[in-house]
């Protein structure tokens, strides 16, 4: 079905709860909550994801995007502890944590755009106006997205004593 592998479907299925984790974290915190349950759960479907990718990519833009995520995992989950960036590592949490956010859609709308539906797909071509707009349209939900989150990470700031 679709034309995805067995292994494929174990990389999709094993990376598809990281989207509602997500949606839920930004929706209820306005970013993602490394050191909260769905946080934790957050990291391991993303590392599932883009572990995996390695054994079915086909293009080495797919290599690029799973490097790129694990080390802003990596990144994202331990710029917390290096107390010596003060209050840059919560600016830096939330902005590495977002790409891996923004990583993880690229792909997965443009899959899903050159899957679906099943044997007639809405885009059959990478340089199709729905793809690149819906592309772009990420890269835009990216930036506003990062920019609302350092407005409020700064009002935060401000609010504390110190």
């Amino acid at each position: 079905m679709f034309g995805i592998t067995p292994l494929g479907w174990v990389h999709t299925l094993g990376s598809l709860p990281a989207i509602p984790l997500a949606a839920y974290m930004f929706a209820r915190h306005g970013q993602i909550m490394p050191r909260s349950v769905a946080g934790i759960a957050y990291l391991v479907f993303m590392l599932i994801g883009a572990g995996t990718v390695f054994l079915i990519a086909h293009q080495p833009v797919s290599y690029g995007i799973g490097s790129a995520t694990i080390l802003l995992l990596i990144a994202g989950y331990g710029v917390g502890g290096i107390t010596i960036l003060g209050r840059a590592r919560r600016y830096l949490e939330t902005a590495f944590l977002s790409l891996t956010t923004f990583l993880l859609m690229v792909p997965t709308v443009t899959e899903i755009l050159r899957r679906v539906p099943d044997g007639h797909p809405l885009v059959t071509d990478l340089k199709s106006p729905l793809l690149l707009g819906s592309q772009a349209a990420l890269v835009v939900m990216l930036v506003l997205g990062l920019t609302a989150q350092f407005i409020t990470l700064r009002r935060q700031g401000r609010s504390i004593p110190g």
